[in-house]
């Protein structure tokens, strides 16, 4: 590849951002100057993903509003080849279409100092070149031609095949047809393991008719493991069956009983408190793409979750810990929250369409294996501590948001989570932790077996014997870093907008005033999170100035709720409760800000415009969303006055 178009530099600054839209060019930047976290919200925005999946239809919207500089069709229209970013570009959510906006919009290549796991993975599966060596900008515009292939042949052994073999299904083709075996050594000595790679070592294919599993896995081994439940919902189905249909026409489905759909992330867009020019711009669409997902679950017999689709509604990552989750299990989806069923002793994370595709065809997934950074944590939570506080401040540290972990572009990270401390909270809170550890860069958290977890499978039922599932780590497993966290030294904490690893202590972020509170999503619509608010709310009035939105996670948790009186608490102080969903985190449902307001979130992300509208997102527990709902600004609830 030879420099024929510009150079797009995602800056921090948004006037040099805005010149070169302008035309100018930029020779060269210093590393800082390049924007931290280029989201793949900022790539493609909520609303934009609704219209479609190819490049022609997401081309013109590569970009749009990011630092409120770039308009629809500016980097379209403005001969632009290369685009640069900072470190951990590509961070958020699962959706490959934030690739092919890339490739609609003429960009040839990727330059960033660090790329987040599930973007770069769909980028080698889509086929669009990267790398992490900024010395190649140079190269380009000193006139040299850059060998793509070359750049595809630094990766890791699998994704160098995938590369080779012009794609993931392409390659997935080879698997079934027995035409390729493991690129990996399959005869691996036994060693001390993690959680996560005694997981994969179980999992792994080693060709084809021969028994799963390998004596040991290392981290940065690539491997194919056997999926044990795989999961889409309507933002993503079409594409992933669009791509399953070109690859394999109408081959079935593989173990069809362990896949589902969710009717989640569009069931609330319609409802009376959401804006107009929310419903005119994502209603339509929404739909049709919601109709893409039945029609193809109906053609291959997948079930659906969702209002009147047989299976109970809700938030997917609820959904599954609440019925598919087992301890020891791999569980992909195509949505970034997917380590929520971490808590319960999974592997669990998110992957883009293309690499759905391969599961639904061949039951098996790609991991690349993580490093793992063990944290214990001890004490007991006081003072309303929650994990929520835990969270935001474990991937707020500089250890996690620098990623001083990663020693090599590819390198994954999880946490594993284990000690006493988490005998003081349920399943429902410990997943707020496994869910937002994508949040800081890494790909899932999986909690070592406890007795939350037992108390939790036990109340589940069923006739499986999940004590014979758990996975414990090795005596003598090898750790990036092993963490004490003592929960009498966290305090309250806040994620500040722009990025859920912009941490700060509650006391000291000042005074914010608060117009909007949501507590809702799959890290704070679950019966603890609600009960958590209520207990706040319980005796006091909502300040004037406030509105205040509550979304259930799933229907279970919606009954629990209104059994206990708790959703009659919150309409009582003139909260707007809604059916179970995703909505609001994602700008599809009650509680989008309006203009002019602030925000208090109990969701997992507060990207620019992630909402679906401008305006600051503080991301709060239940309890600090619940008191600054009678304040009208950010409130610690020890501060209330008492009743």
């Amino acid at each position: 590849m030879k420099l024929e178009g510009k150079i797009l530099w995602l800056t921090e600054d948004t006037n040099t951002l805005a010149a070169q839209l302008c035309g100018d060019e930029v020779g060269a930047l210093n590393d800082a100057a390049l924007h931290y976290g280029v989201n793949t919200d900022a790539m493609i925005n909520g609303a934009a993903c609704t219209l479609g999946y190819t490049p022609q239809i997401l081309g013109p919207y590569f970009l749009q509003n990011f630092k409120e500089t770039v308009s629809k069709d500016d980097v379209k229209n403005g001969g632009f080849q290369v685009v640069v970013g900072g470190d951990a570009y590509g961070s958020g959510s699962s959706r490959e279409v934030a690739v092919v906006a890339h490739q609609g919009a003429g960009i040839e290549l990727v330059v960033a100092k660090s790329f987040q796991r599930i973007f770069q993975e769909n980028m080698v599966y889509a086929g669009l070149p990267f790398t992490t060596d900024l010395q190649v900008v140079t190269k380009l515009q000193g006139g040299e031609d850059i060998d793509l292939g070359a750049l595809a042949g630094e990766l890791p052994p699998f994704f160098r095949a995938v590369a080779e073999a012009g794609g993931l299904l392409n390659y997935g083709t080879k698997v079934l047809d027995g035409a390729v075996g493991p690129t990996y050594e399959v005869e691996a000595a036994a060693r001390p393991m993690t959680c996560i790679e005694k997981i994969v070592a179980k999992k792994a294919w080693t060709g084809p008719s021969t028994p799963a599993g390998l004596g040991a896995v290392a981290p940065g081994d690539q491997v194919l493991c056997h999926a044990d439940f795989r999961g889409m919902h309507e933002y993503t189905a079409g594409m992933v069956m669009d791509l399953y249909e070109q690859a394999w026409s109408d081959a079935p489905v593989v173990n069809p009983d362990m896949v589902a759909a969710f009717e989640d992330h569009f069931v609330l867009i319609n409802r009376e408190t959401v804006p107009l020019r929310v419903k005119d711009q994502r209603l339509a669409p929404a739909q049709n793409l919601t109709r893409e997902m039945v029609e193809a679950c109906d053609k291959n017999g997948i079930r659906v979750h969702g209002p009147d689709r047989g299976h109970d509604p809700g938030v997917c990552h609820r959904i599954v810990v609440e019925q598919y989750a087992r301890p020891g299990d791999i569980i992909v989806l195509t949505d970034s929250h997917t380590p929520t069923a971490g808590v319960l002793n999974a592997f669990a994370f998110g992957v883009g369409s293309t690499a759905m595709a391969f599961a639904l065809r061949t039951g098996m997934i790609p991991v690349t294996v993580p490093k793992t950074v063990r944290v214990m944590v001890e004490g007991e939570p006081k003072g309303g501590l929650s994990p929520k506080d835990l969270v935001l401040h474990l991937i707020g540290d500089p250890f996690f948001r620098e990623e001083q972990w990663r020693e090599s572009p590819t390198d994954t990270c999880v946490i594993q989570l284990g000690g006493g401390g988490l005998d003081h909270w349920n399943v429902d809170e410990l997943s707020v932790i496994t869910n937002m550890t994508v949040e800081g860069g890494l790909m899932t958290g999986v909690v070592e077996p406890c007795k939350p977890l037992e108390d939790f499978l036990a109340a589940r039922g069923s006739d499986t014997n999940y004590d014979d599932m758990f996975v414990a780590p090795d005596e003598g497993a090898t750790y990036v870093r092993t963490i004490t966290m003592n929960l009498d030294e966290v305090p309250l904490t806040v994620a500040t907008p722009g990025d859920s690893r912009n941490r700060e202590m509650l006391d000291a972020v000042g005074e914010v005033e608060i117009q909007n509170v949501v507590i809702a999503s799959c890290t704070g619509g679950s019966l603890s999170d609600l009960r958590a608010a209520a207990e706040v709310l319980r005796g006091r009035t909502m300040h004037e100035g406030v509105r205040m939105t509550v979304t259930p996670s799933s229907a279970a948790v919606a009954r629990d709720a209104k059994s206990e009186g708790l959703l009659d608490l919150f309409e009582a102080m003139g909260a707007v409760v809604t059916d179970p969903g995703c909505g609001s985190c994602i700008g599809n449902g009650p509680g989008i800000p309006f203009e002019g307001e602030t925000t208090a979130s109990t969701t997992n992300r507060n990207f620019d415009r992630r909402m679906g509208a401008p305006g600051p997102v503080y991301l709060v527990s239940p309890a600090v969303a619940a008191a600054s709902a009678v304040t009208g600004r950010l409130t610690d609830p020890r501060a209330l006055p008492p009743l």
